[in-house]
């Protein structure tokens, strides 16, 4: 695919714009759930258990405890200044081997996660990473799914509002293309090819043989090229009664996004074989929103109908004696997110 049809493509796909041309022409919508709550920053109210409301900048770790244990994986907290050969200790104490996962405890978007497979990309990382980090177990199931949950405080159960299936980004061989030429051919995958260079280096000439396929990322972000596939359809009474069984003994938690790796659909409805690898607070999107078979007027409004959501949420525990975020505090979180995030998009 030349330059100038990735770029229409991109153009014309609004699911690749950049996040302020999505969410700018918002801000009037934002700045009245603003009035009504009397706060710019009422999201710190939705979740009073998460720093910020689990907006930004808050941490991984400190999510993961909130979680009954059975639901997510195992997890190892590792401070940045720790040398390698010792956290490596602890990881294989912990009962946990290569390959695994490690993330940045605070971050955002999938930058910074890495498949990890032996010690030597492990000390790589820790040389790159800005921030203390986790390393996690991989979980062995081959679908993810991210499921918002919304709990008005006072309530005993919560409803889910959105339901994404993220299909890896992959290629198909056909016997006789690399696996470079093979991204070249997809737009979605394209568009990812300087991070796919950096990464897999050498095996970009591999040819895969006809039908084989080829996980390129081996999770679902969809900054890092995952297709989403809205499948709220799917939505049903025994989901629902798992999901509030992960979330209702959560303190405080009643707004967000949980990632959801499990083995098949039925299954997860019946809460077995999957795991929360992730739980996002305020900051989390109803990532439904970027199937492409979606309009943009389909995405603002369920953006809008989220933060209403939101907003009534936070109102309440706010009524309750949970604070918001000043100004001067909500100022300086947005700006220490910035200069993460920049940090971050360098691993």
């Amino acid at each position: 695919m030349t330059s100038l049809k990735l770029k229409w493509h991109k153009l014309t796909h609004w699911e690749y714009w950049p996040l302020w041309a999505i969410y700018y022409p918002l801000f009037p919508v934002w700045l009245f759930y603003s009035l009504k709550a009397g706060s710019f920053f009422f999201f710190n109210a939705a979740n009073p258990s998460m720093k910020n409301g689990g907006m930004a900048m808050e941490s991984k770790m400190s999510i993961y405890r909130l979680i009954p244990r059975q639901y997510i994986p195992n997890t190892v907290f590792i401070t940045k200044d720790e040398a390698p050969n010792v956290a490596l200790g602890r990881i294989r104490t912990s009962g946990i081997s290569f390959p695994f996962i490690a993330k940045p405890d605070i971050g955002m978007k999938s930058f910074g996660v890495e498949k990890i497979h032996d010690e030597e990309q492990f000390r790589d990382y820790v040389r790159k990473t800005p921030s203390h980090y986790l390393v996690q177990e991989l979980i062995p199931y081959g679908n993810e799914v991210g499921i918002f949950y919304v709990r008005r405080p006072g309530q005993t159960h919560g409803k889910i509002t959105g339901i994404v299936s993220k299909e890896f980004l992959s290629v198909i061989g056909d016997g006789k293309s690399t696996i470079l030429e093979l991204i070249k051919k997809n737009p979605r995958s394209h568009l990812q090819l300087h991070i796919l260079q950096k990464k897999l280096g050498e095996r970009l000439h591999t040819i895969l043989g006809e039908g084989e396929e080829y996980i390129l990322v081996p999770y679902g972000s969809h900054t890092r090229g995952a297709k989403f596939v809205d499948i709220t359809h799917k939505l049903n009474d025994a989901l629902t009664k798992t999901i509030n069984e992960v979330c209702i003994p959560m303190e405080d938690f009643h707004y967000g996004r949980l990632d959801v790796l499990y083995n098949t659909f039925e299954e997860l409805c019946e809460g077995k074989n999957f795991c929360a690898i992730e739980i996002n607070g305020a900051g989390g999107e109803a990532t439904h929103i970027y199937d492409p078979k979606h309009s943009l007027w389909f995405a603002w409004r369920e953006i809008t109908r989220h933060w209403g959501m939101m907003c009534e949420v936070s109102m309440l525990n706010h009524q309750n004696g949970h604070s918001y975020l000043s100004f001067r505090d909500g100022r300086a979180m947005l700006k220490a997110n910035k200069v993460l995030q920049a940090q971050l998009k360098t691993i």
